[in-house]
């Protein structure tokens, strides 16, 4: 057995052997992502992952108040009243049990942003979440993570050598026991995770003898020194889990809310003094297929409860970094593998979708909804979905350019090509090479619209990269006009639609900062 092969088919992965208030904490190495943390004015910012695993329903999260009573038709059975809603905006409300969202929105610590997906959806919970943290086409397969890719290149050989001087913590820290594998290299995970800590001490025990002979015996040497380098990874974490001691009154009771009692422990490491730039976090129950509103057999938590638990945990987490005094160092994301059916279905839940929208939270986040409501059409089948408004890397890209400051060729790199950069961060000073663009404003005009034949796109955008694609009705791109280079004045082209079927169609424009997604009727 291959080395790589053993270390991928073991239960384990590098990872640091402790508790903190009952969960297991896992720890990785470092990448050049954080190498230019090391530089001002980025040196000490912190980025705080939230999974929603399952698919989070989005429509239910954030709804278009603009478009109530097509969104009430459309799933009746599951539908919020909306006199309940938290209104955001005129047009926008959130699920009445997140107020504490509504309210971190309200003091300006909250950026919404729309339909976050990618051109061609996958509704396997599995390739989907790997598509998202790979950060690959649908199409593709990519085996490394978009972190591990960095840690690798940055740490051949991690974690033998590691901690040192130069790097005495890890760089991410996942709670929980399951390996994120957006950490996932060339040759291996770039950690190795234990529940058990007795366990982990029964392989990294260099007193324990392991024959040659005996079968997996060079592995489990390998693993067993692995074992040791990665336990002095201990020692750091618990000095700063003793240096900080939580502020917020917010958090419930232990074990009432496991994702509160993940950010308790992200909260007190910050402030603690660890230098450790991520966090992962995650939470799961949102595969909502049935008894979505009330609970049930095919669903244990109701999708409001668990709205309200993330909303209470985002909420008492960032009330107890402002009281620590490290709120200004912190942005959090949360996102999904994807979203969820436009149509809710007869048991009373949602099949998986496409696009949903993703909350950006923090005291540098520019607050606000970035994009617009999509659109619910007037007559909609049970495969009619969402299609995306933010292609997903997009927001890796920004998170990159912006938060870390990693300069722009490497983010190309790091995703494999350019997808633009979105207007998040309000006030924040980024590197010398970040140009950033005004976004001047943009517009797509449809005519005609039903059409039959040929269709005129009408738009105007910044100056710089565009595109504009079609999708159809279940979210999924079926043709492109490809990159071009706009020169900020009002234009037009056309598009031929004479080969689709009669239905729902979305046109989709993109520019440098930002999307635009219009409904286009095709009728026979």
């Amino acid at each position: 057995m291959k080395r790589r092969t053993f270390l991928r088919n073991s239960a384990t992965a590098a990872a640091l052997p402790v508790l903190l208030n009952g969960l297991p904490v896992t720890a990785f190495g470092r990448s050049p992502l954080l190498d230019a943390l090391d530089a001002a004015p980025c040196q000490d910012r912190v980025l705080v992952l939230i999974q929603l695993n399952g698919g989070n329903d989005g429509l239910n999260t954030l709804v278009p108040l603009d478009q109530y009573a097509e969104y009430q038709a459309a799933r009746a059975n599951i539908a919020i009243e909306e006199s309940t809603l938290l209104k955001l905006t005129n047009a926008t409300g959130l699920h009445p049990k997140m107020t504490g969202l509504s309210q971190l929105y309200s003091n300006g610590k909250v950026r919404v942003i729309q339909a976050v997906g990618y051109a061609v959806p996958n509704y396997s919970h599995f390739r989907s979440t790997d598509i998202w943290l790979s950060a690959s086409d649908s199409e593709e397969v990519i085996s490394t993570g978009w972190m591990g890719r960095y840690l690798e290149g940055a740490y051949p050989g991690f974690p033998l050598g590691y901690p040192n001087a130069s790097m005495p913590d890890p760089l991410a820290i996942q709670i929980g026991s399951v390996i994120s594998p957006g950490l996932e290299g060339v040759a291996s995970n770039m950690g190795m995770a234990f529940t058990d800590p007795n366990s982990y001490f029964n392989i990294s025990n260099q007193n324990t003898p392991v024959g040659v002979g005996r079968r997996a015996g060079t592995e489990l040497r390998y693993v067993r020194d692995i074992g040791q380098q990665i336990e002095r990874f201990a020692t750091p974490v618990k000095n700063a889990a003793g240096k900080a001691k939580n502020k917020s009154t917010r958090y419930p009771a232990a074990k009432t809310n496991l994702l509160a009692d993940q950010l308790k422990i992200v909260a007190q490491l910050i402030a603690g003094g660890l230098k450790t730039r991520i966090y992962i976090v995650s939470q799961s129950g949102y595969d909502t297929h049935s008894f979505q509103v009330q609970g049930g057999a095919g669903t244990p938590v109701p999708h409001g409860t668990l709205l309200e638990q993330l909303s209470v945990a985002i909420d008492a987490f960032q009330d107890d970094i402002k009281l620590l005094g490290v709120e200004d160092r912190v942005v959090g994301l949360t996102f999904s593998e994807f979203g969820r059916r436009i149509k809710s279905n007869s048991s009373g839940g949602t099949d998986h979708g496409a696009a949903a929208p993703v909350f950006l939270f923090g005291s540098s986040v520019k607050s606000g909804i970035l994009g617009q409501n999509p659109t619910i059409p007037t007559t909609v089948s049970v495969d009619d979905n969402l299609p995306m408004q933010f292609d997903f890397r997009s927001v890796y890209a920004t998170l990159l350019r912006d938060w870390f400051c990693v300069d722009q060729a490497t983010v190309n790199s790091l995703l494999n090509r350019d997808f633009g950069h979105l207007d998040l961060f309000d006030g924040i000073s980024t590197t010398s090479v970040m140009d950033h663009l005004a976004d001047t404003g943009s517009a797509l005009f449809i005519a005609p619209n039903p059409a039959h034949a040929l269709v005129s796109i009408g738009f105007s955008a910044p100056e710089g990269r565009v595109s504009i694609a079609l999708f159809d009705a279940t979210g999924r791109q079926i043709a492109t006009a490809g990159e071009l280079m706009h020169n900020g004045i009002a234009s037009s082209m056309s598009i031929d639609v004479s080969a689709l079927a009669s239905g729902n169609y979305y046109v989709r424009l993109e520019h440098a900062t930002g999307a635009i997604v219009k409904p286009l009727i095709v009728q026979r």
